[in-house]
Protein backbone atom coordinates (compact mmCIF):
# COMPACT_ATOMS: atom_id res chain seq x y z
CA UNK A 1 0.00 0.00 0.00
CA UNK A 2 1.17 3.24 -1.10
CA UNK A 3 2.38 5.80 1.89
CA UNK A 4 0.46 8.90 2.07
CA UNK A 5 1.62 12.52 2.30
CA UNK A 6 0.22 15.28 3.09
CA UNK A 7 -0.93 18.14 0.97
CA UNK A 8 1.29 21.29 1.43
CA UNK A 9 -1.14 23.92 2.88
CA UNK A 10 -0.54 26.73 -0.15
CA UNK A 11 -1.60 30.42 0.62
CA UNK A 12 -4.46 31.85 -1.64
CA UNK A 13 -3.33 33.10 -4.99
CA UNK A 14 -2.85 37.28 -4.35
CA UNK A 15 -6.22 39.01 -6.19
CA UNK A 16 -5.45 40.53 -9.61
CA UNK A 17 -4.17 44.11 -9.68
CA UNK A 18 -6.95 46.76 -9.81
CA UNK A 19 -9.70 43.82 -8.78
CA UNK A 20 -12.68 45.79 -6.79
CA UNK A 21 -14.29 42.85 -5.18
CA UNK A 22 -14.29 41.95 -1.87
CA UNK A 23 -12.18 38.91 -0.85
CA UNK A 24 -14.76 35.82 0.83
CA UNK A 25 -15.38 35.25 3.92
CA UNK A 26 -12.87 32.54 5.91
CA UNK A 27 -15.07 29.91 7.48
CA UNK A 28 -13.93 31.09 11.24
CA UNK A 29 -15.19 35.15 10.03
CA UNK A 30 -18.46 33.68 8.72
CA UNK A 31 -19.04 31.50 12.09
CA UNK A 32 -17.83 34.77 13.97
CA UNK A 33 -20.44 37.10 12.15
CA UNK A 34 -23.32 34.41 12.52
CA UNK A 35 -22.24 34.22 16.61
CA UNK A 36 -22.86 37.88 16.61
CA UNK A 37 -25.70 37.95 14.92
CA UNK A 38 -27.56 35.82 17.34
CA UNK A 39 -26.25 37.24 20.29
CA UNK A 40 -27.34 40.88 18.63
CA UNK A 41 -30.88 39.03 18.47
CA UNK A 42 -31.38 38.15 22.33
CA UNK A 43 -33.72 39.63 24.32
CA UNK A 44 -32.40 39.72 27.74
CA UNK A 45 -34.77 38.35 30.57
CA UNK A 46 -37.29 40.99 32.05
CA UNK A 47 -37.09 41.39 36.18
CA UNK A 48 -38.98 38.62 37.52
CA UNK A 49 -39.37 36.71 34.07
CA UNK A 50 -38.37 33.05 34.18
CA UNK A 51 -38.28 31.10 30.50
CA UNK A 52 -40.87 28.21 30.41
CA UNK A 53 -38.53 25.95 30.07
CA UNK A 54 -36.76 26.80 32.81
CA UNK A 55 -40.22 26.49 34.78
CA UNK A 56 -40.83 23.06 33.16
CA UNK A 57 -37.25 21.85 34.24
CA UNK A 58 -37.75 23.52 38.11
CA UNK A 59 -41.16 21.69 38.38
CA UNK A 60 -39.49 17.95 37.36
CA UNK A 61 -36.46 18.28 39.29
CA UNK A 62 -38.87 19.20 42.39
CA UNK A 63 -41.06 15.88 41.68
CA UNK A 64 -38.33 13.68 40.73
CA UNK A 65 -37.03 13.22 44.47
CA UNK A 66 -40.80 13.19 45.89
CA UNK A 67 -41.46 10.57 43.35
CA UNK A 68 -38.23 8.42 44.84
CA UNK A 69 -39.33 8.94 48.24
CA UNK A 70 -42.99 7.40 47.81
CA UNK A 71 -41.68 4.47 45.62
CA UNK A 72 -38.74 4.15 49.13
CA UNK A 73 -41.73 4.47 51.13
CA UNK A 74 -44.00 1.66 48.95
CA UNK A 75 -41.67 -0.80 49.68
CA UNK A 76 -38.68 -0.25 47.13
CA UNK A 77 -35.26 -0.81 48.02
CA UNK A 78 -32.40 1.51 47.83
CA UNK A 79 -29.92 3.18 49.96
CA UNK A 80 -31.24 5.48 52.15
CA UNK A 81 -28.01 7.53 51.41
CA UNK A 82 -28.48 7.96 47.90
CA UNK A 83 -31.96 8.73 47.75
CA UNK A 84 -31.30 11.29 49.95
CA UNK A 85 -27.86 12.58 48.52
CA UNK A 86 -29.89 13.05 44.80
CA UNK A 87 -33.33 14.24 46.72
CA UNK A 88 -30.65 17.25 48.23
CA UNK A 89 -29.08 17.64 45.08
CA UNK A 90 -32.18 17.75 42.32
CA UNK A 91 -34.46 20.17 45.43
CA UNK A 92 -30.79 22.31 45.06
CA UNK A 93 -31.43 22.49 41.13
CA UNK A 94 -35.35 23.01 41.06
CA UNK A 95 -34.71 26.09 43.65
CA UNK A 96 -31.75 27.28 41.82
CA UNK A 97 -34.01 27.08 38.51
CA UNK A 98 -37.09 28.93 40.08
CA UNK A 99 -34.76 31.84 41.35
CA UNK A 100 -33.60 31.63 37.57
CA UNK A 101 -29.86 31.09 38.26
CA UNK A 102 -27.02 30.09 35.68
CA UNK A 103 -25.82 27.70 37.87
CA UNK A 104 -28.85 25.69 38.17
CA UNK A 105 -29.79 25.48 35.06
CA UNK A 106 -26.43 24.29 33.59
CA UNK A 107 -26.39 21.49 36.45
CA UNK A 108 -29.52 20.39 35.20
CA UNK A 109 -27.96 20.28 31.94
CA UNK A 110 -25.34 17.53 33.68
CA UNK A 111 -27.77 15.72 35.20
CA UNK A 112 -29.68 15.21 32.03
CA UNK A 113 -26.57 14.55 29.61
CA UNK A 114 -25.96 11.51 32.26
CA UNK A 115 -29.09 10.30 31.88
CA UNK A 116 -29.52 10.56 28.27
CA UNK A 117 -25.84 8.13 28.44
CA UNK A 118 -27.06 6.18 30.64
CA UNK A 119 -30.35 4.78 29.11
CA UNK A 120 -28.25 5.13 25.98
CA UNK A 121 -26.08 2.21 27.52
CA UNK A 122 -29.01 0.44 29.23
CA UNK A 123 -31.07 0.34 26.14
CA UNK A 124 -28.39 -1.93 24.57
CA UNK A 125 -29.50 -4.76 27.66
CA UNK A 126 -33.55 -4.09 26.90
CA UNK A 127 -34.99 -7.56 26.85
CA UNK A 128 -38.31 -5.88 25.65
CA UNK A 129 -40.07 -4.16 23.15
CA UNK A 130 -41.99 -2.08 26.27
CA UNK A 131 -39.00 -1.66 27.93
CA UNK A 132 -37.32 -0.16 24.60
CA UNK A 133 -40.48 2.22 24.16
CA UNK A 134 -39.85 3.22 27.67
CA UNK A 135 -36.05 3.56 26.93
CA UNK A 136 -36.17 5.71 23.97
CA UNK A 137 -39.32 7.90 25.26
CA UNK A 138 -37.71 9.16 28.38
CA UNK A 139 -33.93 9.58 26.42
CA UNK A 140 -35.96 11.90 23.94
CA UNK A 141 -37.98 13.30 26.32
CA UNK A 142 -34.37 14.41 28.54
CA UNK A 143 -32.99 15.05 24.98
CA UNK A 144 -36.12 17.85 24.56
CA UNK A 145 -35.55 19.33 27.89
CA UNK A 146 -31.60 19.64 27.46
CA UNK A 147 -31.82 21.57 24.07
CA UNK A 148 -34.47 23.73 25.05
CA UNK A 149 -32.24 24.61 28.53
CA UNK A 150 -29.63 25.27 26.51
CA UNK A 151 -31.57 28.18 24.71
CA UNK A 152 -33.32 29.79 28.07
CA UNK A 153 -29.41 29.61 29.40
CA UNK A 154 -28.39 32.28 26.48
CA UNK A 155 -31.03 34.40 27.89
CA UNK A 156 -29.69 34.06 31.44
CA UNK A 157 -26.15 34.59 30.74
CA UNK A 158 -23.25 34.24 32.70
CA UNK A 159 -23.31 36.53 35.54
CA UNK A 160 -19.91 38.59 35.14
CA UNK A 161 -17.40 37.35 37.68
CA UNK A 162 -16.65 38.94 41.31
CA UNK A 163 -13.70 41.17 41.45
Amino acid sequence: MPERRKRKHRPAAPAPAGATAAAPLTRRERTEAKNEAARAALVPLAEGERPPWVTVAAVVAFLLPVANAVAYAAGGRGNVGTLAFQALLMFSLAWGMWNVRYWAVLGMEAVLALLIVVLAILLLKASTALTVLIVVGVILAAGLLFWKLVKAMARIQMPDEPR
